[in-house]
């Protein structure tokens, strides 16, 4: 009979051998990198025109790369041109009355007004003197050489004249002293009321050209040549190439591994070989339920909480909507800098 210690020598070997396999297939490993699942999403913005007129011309079609101020349409600036024209002369015939204030009397004007008091002086000298003559007569005659309306018409056209001759000298003051200060201000007041007016008549003429406020693509075209546009009706609707992010969702215990600047590394089913770098930008401080789009290995209904991966995709590969992966690094990244 063999000694107990040989029989169970093997099976203790082969123990410590089954239990080292099973440790070794299932130890739990380290994570280096942590994944999440997303969307691409992008900025999108309808444009529209700030004047209700007719279309005339549509510049674009969808798909067309446009440049920030790139015409994209234009409308019919018909009634448009003219109004702004008849603004701008009014605005120049206002400016010529401020001028005229400001520059006072001309010495010709001034000249004319010198002649016209002589000229009312001399009057006046010769109706008084009229007068003086009936007067004297008729004291002389004792009332019997001409008759009393006779000598109340000398004095009245007496009177008259020298009312003229103060009159001409009051307007040869006005044009020494020249415009009053409240005329000037009116005037000026007036002048500003014309350019604001031209201002907006030229603000309308350019707002009938449809412009690219920044790079983008024409996403749809919703207008055509002869339709009648309007504020509340789109034009076109661009897609906002850059920035671009993938939208995901990050669970309450892996929030402490997200920050905004880690970087990170996107990639897409349709470029299995290619890796997009990218850095977190934003990370929600409000949890929500997990989106019915998103694809996770947890339940559904799980909290989680909404970051936003920019990515740089220079050649504009990837589209709005593409699911995406994102592979966060655990360990301490630099941060790239903000956009």
């Amino acid at each position: 009979m063999k000694p107990r210690p040989l029989i169970l020598l093997p099976i203790l070997v082969l123990a410590l051998a089954g239990g080292g396999a099973w440790w070794l297939t299932h130890r739990v490993r380290p994570t280096t990198e942590l994944v999440l699942y997303g969307n691409v999403d992008l900025r999108e913005v309808e444009l529209a025109f700030n004047g209700a007129d007719r279309v005339a011309e549509v510049l674009v079609s969808e798909g067309d790369r446009e440049k920030r101020g790139q015409v994209l349409a234009r409308l019919d600036t018909g009634r448009l041109a003219p109004a702004a024209a008849q603004a701008a002369a009014q605005a120049d015939a206002q400016a010529q009355v401020v001028d005229r204030l400001h520059h006072g009397s001309r010495p010709e004007d001034i000249r004319q007004a010198r002649a016209s008091v002589a000229v009312a002086q001399a009057d006046a000298q010769v109706t008084r003197a009229r007068y003086d003559r009936l007067a004297a007569l008729t004291k002389s005659s004792g009332g019997r050489a001409l008759s009393r309306q006779e000598l109340d018409d000398a004095r009245a056209a007496a009177d008259a004249a020298e009312a003229r001759l103060e009159a001409s000298r009051q307007t040869l003051a006005l044009q020494q002293i020249g415009p009053r200060r409240e005329d000037i201000a009116q005037a000026e007041a007036q002048l500003r009321g014309a350019r604001a007016q031209q201002a907006l008549a030229n603000r309308q003429l350019a707002d009938a050209a449809l412009v690219a406020p920044m790079d983008a693509v024409v996403r749809s075209r919703l207008i055509e040549p002869g339709d009648m546009a309007s504020p509340q009706k789109p034009a076109l609707a661009l897609a906002i190439t850059n920035p671009k992010w993938v939208r995901a969702y990050v669970t309450e215990s892996d929030l402490g591994h997200v920050r905004p600047g880690l970087r990170a590394s996107i990639s897409a089913d349709a470029f299995k070989d290619r890796a997009f770098p990218g850095w977190i930008g934003f990370v929600s401080p409000v949890a929500e339920f997990t989106p019915k789009t998103v694809q996770t290995t947890d339940l559904r209904t799980s909290l989680v909480y909404e970051i936003r991966v920019f990515v740089t995709d220079p050649d504009d590969d990837l589209r709005l909507g593409m699911p995406a992966t994102v592979r966060l690094p655990l360990a301490a990244a630099s941060p790239p800098g903000r956009r």
